[in-house]
């Protein structure tokens, strides 16, 4: 006998309470649809009840978006289907359920294999034409590649290639929804558009949603902070960035890209924090084929250096010491080996111009030299939770605090400067590293008691009120969630806010979808 699709909250979904935020929640009841229409009966039941829902993918966001704070919990992780392919002129398109994990998907589009069972002819055609065409791949690259397409959908997630690539918005060509009464919506991009701050989007039953889009222009620079608002705009980016709170996301169709023929990557050490910064700014303003800039301080060099000496895993990263106080890594997609070495000599002028040297830079021109460059990229918050972990041993409460914050070119040294006074003022430990291409850099403070922890966060509003007078935003990939609901209320203002509210209520007037993101646990009505 199947079981209910609506459960009662038990012991064994204690792990649907929490994500990687560290952030825990509470729930009355859980489902886990594998079907749109499932979907559909789900919140039509909680609508009749006036219940808060809060839509989960896999759990691996930082911003507590899907932590419940009571309700139901709609969890997509077992719509884990690619429903179909489809080929435009020479360019192919995946329709995924929102929970198919990142990591499964690339594994998919690398073998050009499907588990074709319910494809129409369309689809089975596309496929052999993809089986022919020159390899693809998605660009959209979080750290944790065992993000579901719909999380990443749902907070406009981006990563390190969304330097050249841009972030999950530009990716996103269709998308299916479905409205907290149940209601169902298909958006393809370039069908259906504001009209100046006015909107009408058609609803599948005959309706219409009507309203007025907040009067605000959103940051110029990576941005994942709260609805995306530009007028005459598309009306599918509102669901795109939106943190469930607007839909829950059954299917999105995603455009793939051809992958450049030659990839290369490049790690170059600088004396000191301004010399790597100086670098980027020439380094981007003269290459066009760099996928990502990715930086280290000082401090994230110190916390890999430990923890390679400590053995086990880490034991295989690249030793940086001696190597100087920060690095930059360089990522090139190149058409051919000529190219990319071309502008690997680039690379190496501007980081001589900057302090930097060929004796003190690591280059990777084969796979498995650029997979040992990415793996001490992506050691660095790894062992950062590892350090939090174990003081979690003596402090419970405690976790690191990182800040996901951007802003626009020419504004590069200006925050990093910022930043570096006043955690000196506060006496923090702290490691900086992240997407300096983007002037998006995650600054975390390791807090070593919970007085500490405090003094963080409020460091943290102080934070977003400087990145928002200097016209930048203070969530660039992870979005806002319940956790910077405070710093989105800082870097838009009050009417702002209340505008986004009243444009929530026209796609959910009980504001069930998502409570307490973006606006906080505040009445939402």
């Amino acid at each position: 006998m199947n079981p209910p699709l609506i459960r009662p909250m038990a012991a064994e979904y204690a792990e649907y309470l929490r994500d990687e935020s560290r952030a825990t929640g509470m729930a009355e009841s859980i489902s886990f649809p594998r079907t749109e229409e499932e979907v559909v009966a789900v919140l039509r039941d909680m609508h009749e009840k006036g219940a808060p829902v809060t839509v989960q993918g896999a759990r691996t966001g930082l911003a507590a978006a899907a932590v419940p704070g009571g309700g139901h919990i709609l969890n997509l992780t077992r719509m884990d289907k690619v429903l179909a392919l489809r080929e435009q002129d020479g360019h192919f398109y995946v329709t995924a359920q929102p929970g198919v994990l990142l990591l499964n998907l690339r594994k998919m589009i690398a073998a050009r294999r499907f588990d074709t069972g319910g494809w129409d002819g369309r689809s089975l055609a596309a496929l052999d034409a993809l089986q022919a065409a020159p390899e693809q791949f998605f660009p959209t690259d979080p750290t944790e590649t065992t993000a579901s397409i719909g999380g990443m959908a749902a907070c406009n997630a981006s990563g390190a290639r969304s330097y050249l690539y841009g972030p999950m918005r530009r990716h996103v060509t269709a998308l299916r929804a479905v409205l907290a009464d149940g209601r169902t919506l298909s958006l393809r991009r370039g069908e259906c558009f504001a009209d100046g701050l006015r909107f009408a989007l058609p609803t599948e039953d005959g309706g219409c949603i009507e309203g007025r889009l907040p009067d605000y222009r959103i940051p110029a620079c990576k941005n994942a902070s709260g609805y995306f608002i530009a007028p005459d705009m598309d009306l599918i980016d509102l669901f795109i960035g939106s943190d469930g709170t607007l839909g829950v996301l059954t299917a999105v169709e995603l455009a793939l890209s051809p992958l450049p023929p030659v990839i290369w990557g490049a790690t170059c050490f600088f004396p000191a924090e301004e010399s790597a910064a100086k670098f980027v700014e020439k380094a981007r303003s003269r290459l066009q084929n760099v996928a990502a800039f990715e930086y280290f301080d000082a401090r994230a060099l110190g916390i890999l250096r430990d923890r390679r000496a400590a053995g086990g895993v880490f034991a295989r990263l690249p030793d940086p010491a001696g190597m100087g106080s920060a690095a930059v890594y360089a990522e090139l997609h190149c058409q051919s080996a000529q190219e990319a070495l071309e502008s690997l000599h680039a690379l190496g002028e501007e980081s001589a111009a900057a302090g930097g040297s060929p004796d003190r830079s690591w280059v990777a021109r084969t796979d498995l030299d650029r997979e040992t460059l990415t793996f001490f990229r992506h050691a660095v918050p790894e062992s950062v939770n590892m350090l939090i972990d174990g003081r979690k041993q003596s402090c419970p409460g405690i976790t690191k605090l990182g800040s996901d914050m951007a802003v626009p070119d020419g504004r590069l040294l200006d925050i990093m400067a910022f930043y570096r006074r006043t955690l000196a003022e506060e006496g923090f430990e702290y490691a900086t590293w992240g997407h300096i291409g983007d002037n998006h850099l995650h600054v975390n403070i390791l807090p070593r008691d919970m007085q500490e922890h405090a003094r963080g966060k409020q460091l943290f509003v102080r934070w977003a009120g400087h990145v928002s007078h200097l016209g930048g935003a203070v969530s660039a990939e992870h979005g806002v969630g319940k956790l910077k609901a405070p710093f989105l209320a800082v870097m838009v203002g009050e009417e702002v806010l209340s505008q986004m509210r009243q444009l929530k209520q026209r796609f959910d007037p009980l504001c069930q979808l998502g409570r307490g993101n973006l606006f906080g646990e505040e009445a939402q009505v």
